[in-house]
């Protein structure tokens, strides 16, 4: 069997089984529920967390019951033994399954001038950092990207021509560029398995969003069309109506410019998927957008403008627990995650101290939805070689 077939088994087993974060009784209950079949272990709801505590001794405020750890620094080796060199501006990420019982989590680097990529670090079942190493090198302003279910991570390049790269979280296989889904300034993607599709950001401030539909059946991306989306009201709601791009390379000139009557999206950032829904936030005017996938209607689920509990400012990084809680993490603001709940609560998860001059990347859970990850990427001293990436989980995980 491939280890791309064996790490598609893997994700879908553990990660899209509905655990949620923090899963009652840790991750031993996880893995009993796994083996008798259970398919939601119980779910600890993030709508009641609490208000957040004094800072701890990694300068975190979180609510009470929930710890934090440090997984690395950029500049130093992760493991504490010879080896990779934590790189420096940590950005997106995301995390997959290991037939070992461990997990990878796959972060990239927000370089310029061919520094960028994609480093990762290998946890065994127990939590424990075991290996570091690069997936990814050469490429320009890795920013955000995506996982896909058949166990590969998205890198996308935040500049005008920018590209995506599929890389193998293992790091077995070499990464390969994926150009049919357009030269333009990507920020994140989300795989659509129910539509046979991908969601894609563009970070500029006529930015578009747009959809890629590959010409075979997932996971081969390697051709297909590439669409932007425009907006129509119908009866007081909007709707989606996708237009093709003509010239995807963008040769002679921007995706945007090529479709008339696009849909402008003032800064596009994190997006994912839930349950038929694709969420998606736009920095420059502090929303959280709702696609319906199947209906294709659009709506606003948090606008800064007009939210009751406007705390969540300088969306960026989008990921999404079982039960539907989105999480998005804020590049500024007041440096926390913030959860909006199914419910319409707008909650701090965690707050990070002394970090003014940072930004909140990465946010993405292991696996069995026990630990969330997310990185510092300038840390408290404001610069690219000063990242820090956390870990948090309950206090009663071991």
């Amino acid at each position: 069997m491939s280890q791309q077939v064996i790490n598609r088994r893997i994700f879908l087993q553990m990660g899209l089984t509905g655990a949620g974060l923090f899963a009652a009784g840790g991750a031993l209950r996880f893995q009993q529920a796994l083996a008798a079949g259970i398919e939601s272990p119980t779910f600890y709801s993030l709508s009641n967390m609490g208000e957040l505590q004094k800072a701890d001794s990694n300068g975190l405020q979180l609510p009470r019951g929930f710890k934090s750890r440090i997984v690395a620094r950029s500049g130093a080796t992760p493991t504490g033994r010879p080896g990779y060199i934590w790189h420096p501006a940590p950005d997106g990420g995301a995390s997959f399954a290991t037939e070992d019982g461990g997990w990878i989590y796959v972060s990239n680097s927000e370089l310029r001038d061919n520094a960028g990529g994609v480093g990762a670090l290998r946890f065994n079942a127990q939590g424990d950092v075991v290996d570091a190493y690069s997936i990814l090198d050469n490429t320009n302003l890795n920013c955000a990207g995506g996982p896909t279910p058949w166990g590969t991570w998205l890198s996308c390049e935040e500049f005008d021509l920018g590209q995506v790269y599929e890389c193998d979280p293992a790091g077995k296989n070499k990464a390969v560029v994926r150009p049919a889904l357009g030269s333009f300034k990507h920020e994140a993607v989300a795989v659509d398995t129910q539509n046979r599709c991908l969601y894609m950001t563009e970070d500029q401030r006529d930015g578009g969003f747009y959809r890629f539909r590959p010409d075979r059946d997932l996971p081969d991306i390697s051709s297909g069309q590439l669409e932007i989306a425009s907006v129509v009201d119908r009866d007081g709601k909007s709707f989606v109506e996708w237009l093709a791009v003509p010239d995807p390379s963008a040769r002679q000139e921007a995706i945007r410019f090529q479709v008339p009557g696009y849909a402008v999206f003032r800064g596009g950032e994190g997006v994912a998927i839930y349950a038929g829904v694709t969420y998606f936030t736009t920095k420059h005017d502090n929303r959280v957008w709702a696609y319906d996938n199947n209906s294709h209607q659009l709506s606003i689920v948090y606008d800064v403008e007009t939210s009751d509990n406007p705390i969540l400012k300088g969306v960026d990084n989008v990921v999404i627990t079982p039960s539907g809680d989105v999480l998005v993490a804020e590049d500024g603001g007041d440096m926390q995650i913030v959860v909006l709940t199914p419910e319409g609560k707008v909650i701090p998860l965690v707050q990070i101290l002394g970090h003014e001059k940072s930004e909140i990347a990465g946010p993405a859970f292991d696996p069995s939805y026990q630990r969330l990850y997310f990185s510092s990427q300038r840390g408290s001293l404001g610069n690219n070689s000063s990242g820090i990436t956390y870990e948090i989980s309950r206090s009663d995980l071991a």
